[in-house]
């Protein structure tokens, strides 16, 4: 077969992985890509992933079999539907299932019609009557924009007045533009954070590896929220109970409301659960692979992915059995320094040939690119997703930790913490 890619992260590099494995794959391409991912598929870097005429256009002329639409906004505004119309076979959410993601007032609304656990909340599109419910609010609240915010559109507020400056953020001052139309605001949940990503062929489900994800900027939980830092597969706290509760009352019921709504789900839904006194609860829905998630979770899986992708799209997800390794793996996020704020770009990246031949080690390119003169260079915030595996959590976080040093960039910044608190209460 031959696949093409939507996407250049550190996401669609280890989907390009786990499809260079596949014995079903004869040929890989990927729009717009990354350096990385040049490495093992044909790239063009000049198609951006909204530009769905050059996708076709692309997919046409390389004669592909199947494209893979691997990022939310393009999800979100229906290439799927445009590539199927096109005749292309496709794996990913058409646009009337991709507003799971899309839209967290949609989501929020499907969770209580169908009565599956998740936060308190309540829907604005006047901030004026946003601010009026928060001064009959409890203390600390959530702030969720409605529409897509690169994973960053989510504010804890501690106080009324971080509420409220909050409101105006979102709101009025557009930060996160459009997506701030309509607010979300939520109770606040306590207890442990876990990832669970889920295959999906519209009336089947099958949960992936559980995974943890640090969202904040600095060591510690500190700073501001990122697209992630780092992650770790699996999570100690998804035990068989937590696991046999999801499937009962969130992952089966989540897809059986999208089919009842018309909107039929087939590719990965991203469960991000909180794990509360009163029992599991979602967070959020993504309606795709995460990132890092997808790093941790790939590349300990053992089915060929081709294989899973196909019975998704055919229906048949019934006939497969998904299978995990015994073992953990780590991602630790090499950042630019100032991520997510400000940042430069274009710093050479070396030592990259490192990983060559190293089992069990990862080098997934997030942001990079080659410069006029063919060396690699960084190219965004997250510049790299370094990963293991280890037989323990703690031996995939200490090769993970001595991986990163392998590899150099100016300005490249790290969390220090990746997994150590989940480490030491485990040890502990």
């Amino acid at each position: 077969m031959k696949v093409l890619i939507v996407g250049g992260g550190g996401r669609e590099h280890a989907i390009a992985v786990s499809m260079k494995k596949s014995k079903r794959v004869d040929a890989l391409y990927c729009v717009p890509g990354n350096a990385g991912i040049s490495q093992i598929a044909e790239c063009n870097p000049a198609i951006g992933v909204m530009d769905f005429d050059k996708i076709v256009a692309f997919g046409k002329e390389k004669k592909v079999d199947l494209v893979f639409v691997a990022p939310d906004d393009p999800l979100a505004a229906g290439l799927v539907d445009v590539l199927e119309a096109e005749g292309f076979r496709v794996f990913g959410p058409n646009k009337k299932a991709a507003i799971l993601e899309a839209s967290k007032a949609f989501s929020k609304d499907l969770m209580k019609k169908y009565h599956i656990p998740t936060a308190e909340y309540e829907t604005f599109d006047d901030p004026e009557k946003a601010i009026a419910y928060l001064e009959t609010a409890n203390m600390p609240i959530v702030l969720k924009a409605d529409g897509l915010a690169l994973g960053k559109g989510v504010l804890i507020c501690n106080t009324l007045e971080e509420a409220k400056a909050g409101v105006k953020e979102i709101m009025q001052d557009k930060h996160f533009g459009s997506a701030g139309d309509v607010l979300v605001i939520e109770e606040f949940m306590t207890g442990r954070e876990v990832s669970v990503l889920a295959f999906v062929d519209g009336r089947t489900i099958h949960p992936m590896a559980s995974a943890q994800d640090h969202k904040r900027a600095l060591d510690g939980d500190e700073g501001p929220n990122t697209g992630g830092m780092g992650n770790f597969s699996p999570s100690p706290f998804y035990t068989e109970e937590v696991d046999a509760y999801c499937r009962k009352y969130i992952y089966q019921p989540t897809v059986d409301a999208m089919a009842a709504e018309g909107r039929e789900f087939k590719g990965v839904i991203f469960f991000g659960l909180m794990l509360t006194s009163e029992g599991p609860k979602v967070l959020e829905y993504n309606a795709r692979f995460g990132d890092p998630e997808a790093q941790v979770v790939l590349c300990r899986m053992k089915n060929d992915i081709m294989d899973v992708v196909d019975a998704c799209i055919d229906g048949t997800l019934d006939q497969i059995t998904l299978a995990f390794e015994e073992d953990a793996a780590v991602c630790v996020v090499l950042a630019s320094q100032g991520y997510p704020v400000s940042y430069e770009k274009g710093y050479v990246i070396t030592g990259l040939e490192n990983f060559d031949g190293r089992e069990d080690y990862y080098c997934f390119h997030a942001g990079s690119k080659f410069d006029s003169e063919g060396h690699i260079v960084t190219n965004g915030g997250r510049v790299l997703g370094v990963t293991a595996r280890g037989k323990s959590l703690q031996e995939a976080r200490k090769k993970a930790y001595e991986a990163t040093e392998w590899v150099n960039f100016d300005n490249k910044y790290m969390r220090h913490d990746i997994g150590k608190s989940i480490e030491d209460s485990v040890t502990g």
